[in-house]
């Protein structure tokens, strides 16, 4: 018998059901429950990783402590749980075939001629199993990126079925996430969208544990009778997933719907302690009864797309909860920021976050949106890109470096104080080839940002090319924009701050993947904070002046 259990869940009907919430959620309730649990996302892309991919194709990319570049879901995982993920957690297609390739060209399948199965099933398997055989995890819950019936999903769900085969009836279960659509003009909703997807899902030799139904609409027990008989599962094992005002109600409604005791008794485990979430209904009584409220804008370049910025989205909702505020975010293309519109678009504003990103386009509108707030003291939040869009705005219009400019925009530029990284001039591969991952950092005590942590010492975790050009470090801490990070082996500037404004910082780290609900980030807890004092003067203000 396996030690470590485990739990597929795969999708039909259509994509964007929320598998990767109902994987969380499920995992938050075992987790509350006293097991050591953590979760796996596979894609079927053939992208070794989503770090090349447009952010408008994927959404944002994910990075781990370890440097891995991954799917958005393992963002939901550990904000969820709490716990950091890592390369073993994403797999894709890509990187199955890659490594298969590998081996095939070192001679490790001995002349064999190398077959989707066994050898690429093999390696999926093999791949599932890491975190399981690692002694860590009581239950490993492995997402099926995807929609059951896609041609490249096939390998991954044979896998499973082999898994399953090979594990036996008690260690593994398939959980199969559908929608329960609503015709409006029969008024009523239709469960034969769902019998198919089951059906096709066993057609491919897996019969589902349990079906969750995503639905705009309460189950009736009929309706839940009908699906237990047609698609093969006991009624009990008919969850209802009814659409929620946010994403973290989510385990609080599969509590209800037993979603954990089901899985518990199907993979025979005790089930009889309840599940501890009093920390996690705190945050949600914070976050639904905010006692203020705030507007700050965000200026990307993606943002007609939301999951482009997913977990600044997801770190604001910690920190305003922290704060028992409502973060209002009004995304603010930085393209169509100019002299013209940049009062119109920011001066309303309790605060401006200038988020990542990679290319020329939107960069001056993201420079014209940061010297705005700094000239009009709004607080200021700039990340990575961000970050970098400061240097270069207070060396042109504080320091007088005119031509000042970034590599990556002007490989020319005469003022360079955002300059290509050393290690970096002779790599020609794009994927995988940044900094990543986490990176330690020293805090200059007295700073804005030694206040938020409270400490000197730090991890967080990067992406990116370019960076602070140290050449004009002296120029620019005299004129005013001090350095108050710095990676203590390589004294690469992290931090800078604005000094004799309210909150002005920029880091060239990602601090958004590291906000949970658990432990909101410390710098987004502190700029909403400081949104609020200052959304609490321009009140006052505004009183005093009537």
């Amino acid at each position: 018998m396996a030690n470590t259990k485990y739990v597929f869940v795969t999708g039909g009907v259509s994509s964007s059901l929320g598998k990767g919430i109902i994987a969380a959620s499920l995992a938050k309730l075992l987790q509350a429950r006293g097991y050591r649990v953590t979760i796996q996302k596979l894609d079927p892309y053939i992208n070794v990783d989503p770090g090349t991919l447009n952010p408008y194709e994927h959404g944002e990319c994910y990075v781990t402590d370890d440097g891995a570049e991954t799917d958005l879901d393992l963002g939901h995982y550990e904000r969820f749980l709490n716990t950091a993920t890592s390369q073993a957690n994403n797999v894709t297609t890509g990187r199955i075939y890659q490594s298969v390739i590998e081996k095939e060209r070192r001679g490790e399948f001995l002349g064999k001629t190398v077959q989707v199965v066994p050898h690429i099933t093999n390696e999926i398997k093999e791949r599932i199993q890491i975190l399981g055989k690692s002694g860590d995890y009581d239950i490993v819950i492995t997402e099926i990126g995807g929609t059951v019936g896609d041609i490249e999903s096939l390998p991954y769900i044979e896998s499973v079925r082999q898994l399953k085969w090979e594990l036996g009836d008690n260690n593994a279960l398939v959980i199969h996430l559908t929608l329960i659509p609503y015709l409006s003009a029969a008024g009523e909703l239709k469960t034969k969208p769902t019998q198919h997807s089951v059906k096709t899902l066993m057609e491919s030799g897996i019969k589902a544990d349990i079906l969750v139904c995503r639905t705009e609409h309460e189950l009736s027990e009929d309706l839940r009778k009908k699906l237990a008989l047609f698609c093969n599962v006991k009624q009990e094992a008919v969850i209802q997933s009814i659409d929620a005002s946010t994403i973290y109600d989510v385990p609080n409604l599969m509590l209800e719907e037993g979603l954990d005791t089901v899985v518990l008794n199907r993979l025979v485990l005790r089930d009889d302690d309840e599940p501890n979430l009093e920390k996690w209904n705190d945050f949600l009584l914070r976050h639904k009864n905010p006692k203020h409220e705030v507007t700050i804008g965000l200026i990307g370049k993606y943002v007609e797309l939301q999951d482009s910025y997913k977990s600044i989205l997801e770190a604001f909702i910690h920190a305003g909860a922290e704060n028992e505020v409502r973060v209002n975010i009004e995304s603010i293309h930085s393209e169509y920021i100019d002299d013209k519109t940049i009062k119109n678009k920011i001066a309303h504003l309790d605060g401006v976050l200038v988020a990542p990103g990679f290319g020329e386009r939107g960069i001056e509108g993201k420079i014209k949106a940061v010297q705005y707030a700094r000239e009009h003291k709004i607080p200021f939040f700039g990340i990575c890109l961000g970050m970098q869009m400061a240097v270069i705005e207070y060396s042109r219009n504080v320091l007088g470096l005119k031509d000042a400019c970034s590599i990556e925009v002007d490989e020319k530029a005469v003022s360079p104080v955002i300059s290509l990284m050393e290690e970096q001039k002779s790599i020609t591969d794009m994927g995988g080839t940044m900094r990543l991952g986490a990176w330690d950092c020293e805090l200059v005590e007295g700073s804005k940002v030694f206040e938020a942590y409270g400490k000197t010492q730090i991890s967080e975790r990067h992406r990116h090319r370019y960076e602070y050009n140290n050449v004009y470090k002296d120029q620019l801490e005299k004129a005013g924009l001090k350095t108050t990070g710095t990676n203590p082996k390589t004294g690469l500037v992290e931090i800078v701050e604005v000094e004799g404004h309210p909150w002005f910082v920029g880091v060239q780290y990602h601090p958004e993947y590291k906000s949970t609900v658990a432990n909101p980030h410390p710098l987004f807890v502190a700029f909403t904070k400081a949104a609020m004092i200052f959304s609490k003067n321009k009140v006052s203000a505004k009183v005093t002046q009537s």
